[in-house]
């Protein structure tokens, strides 16, 4: 299967390593905002053709899919020409970062049939597996998600510490992941929604801290805390807390409340999330049917960011 990538920053190179580890695929262009460090990328990862323009590499001949992990603001409307191009797409999380924009995509996925999938890489982790699969055996029934998210940042750098031309965001990028992951393992719908945020950063010109609390109609609660002020440790820390059992999950690594270890090692082909999202796009292609985290399963989520977004906004008045 012959497929391209855009985005040629931190992520990008993330699905690159991770194509290597599947068989049946080839990267035959990659698209990025700087034509140099664009082909010194294809040059790395023996890809053929590098360029500016998505529209050039999408007409590469034989192209059958695009994975996008551009900017968070290019999503929809990249999304949207991939889909019109007639190539399966799958972007990286956001969505959009606009409730209007998500329905756009969702709309052109269902007219088109064509693979559209979101990055929800939380979906795929085999810590977040491993705990989903006894949710849905009936082994565990989630009661309260305590998630923080946690960043120090100053600057405009992405995950390899390079500068990069677009500003992150709490709501739209970083809390996508929680709020998703919640309806996944709550297995019901957001029935409520609640955020508080802090000040705006006066050169990035977003909020730096944000408290957001969810509850599904299941009756669990989740408590989300994101900051860009906090001078480690780093990441997205999970606790699961259940009617049988309390779990931690550390992106890949998963203890139990008593912190002993949980080997997830066998959930999977792989421990690498990325991996495994790429496997399932790359499955649903061949296979002829839905992926898990398809824009049509991920899309209720955009609609909760959207409630949250529009009361954050009133607090700013």
């Amino acid at each position: 299967m012959k497929v391209i990538l855009a985005g040629a920053g931190a992520f990008g190179i993330k699905h690159l390593d991770a194509i290597k580890q599947i068989g049946g695929i080839e990267v035959v262009s990659v698209v990025g905002r700087e034509l140099g460090s664009t082909q010194e990328v294809a040059r790395k990862y023996g890809v053929p053709h590098a360029t500016t323009d998505l529209g050039e590499s999408l007409a590469q001949p034989g192209v059958a899919a695009a994975i996008l992990a551009t900017p968070t603001q290019m999503h929809a409307a990249q999304a949207i020409q991939c889909l019109d191009a007639g190539k399966h797409v799958q972007v990286e999380i956001p969505l959009a970062d606009s409730w209007k924009d998500a329905e756009a995509v969702a709309q052109r996925a269902r007219q088109t049939g064509l693979v559209a999938m979101v990055g929800h890489t939380r979906r795929f982790n085999p810590s977040h597996q491993w705990v989903h699969r006894r949710i849905a055996a009936g082994e565990l029934s989630l009661q309260q998600m305590d998630v923080q998210t946690y960043f120090f940042r100053r600057t405009n750098i992405n995950a390899l510490g390079q500068p990069r031309s677009w500003t992150d965001h709490l709501l739209w990028h970083h809390a996508a992941h929680t709020v998703d992951l919640f309806r996944y393992q709550a297995r019901s719908e957001i029935v409520r929604a609640n955020a508080l945020q802090g000040p705006i950063h006066p050169k990035l010109g977003i909020a730096m801290d944000m408290s957001i609390q969810l509850q599904a109609a299941s009756g669990a609660l989740c408590t989300l805390s994101l900051s860009f002020n906090n001078d480690g440790p780093l990441g997205t820390f999970f606790r699961y807390i259940c009617d049988n059992g309390t779990y931690i999950a550390r992106y890949d690594e998963l203890v139990d409340g008593k912190n002993n270890a949980i080997d997830v090692s066998k959930v999977d082909v792989s421990l690498n999330g990325i991996e495994l999202q790429d496997r399932e796009f790359f499955a649903a292609i061949r296979e002829g049917r839905e992926p898990n985290a398809s824009v049509a399963m991920v899309l209720p989520c955009y609609r909760t960011l959207h409630e949250l977004d529009r009361q954050l906004a009133g607090q700013e008045k």
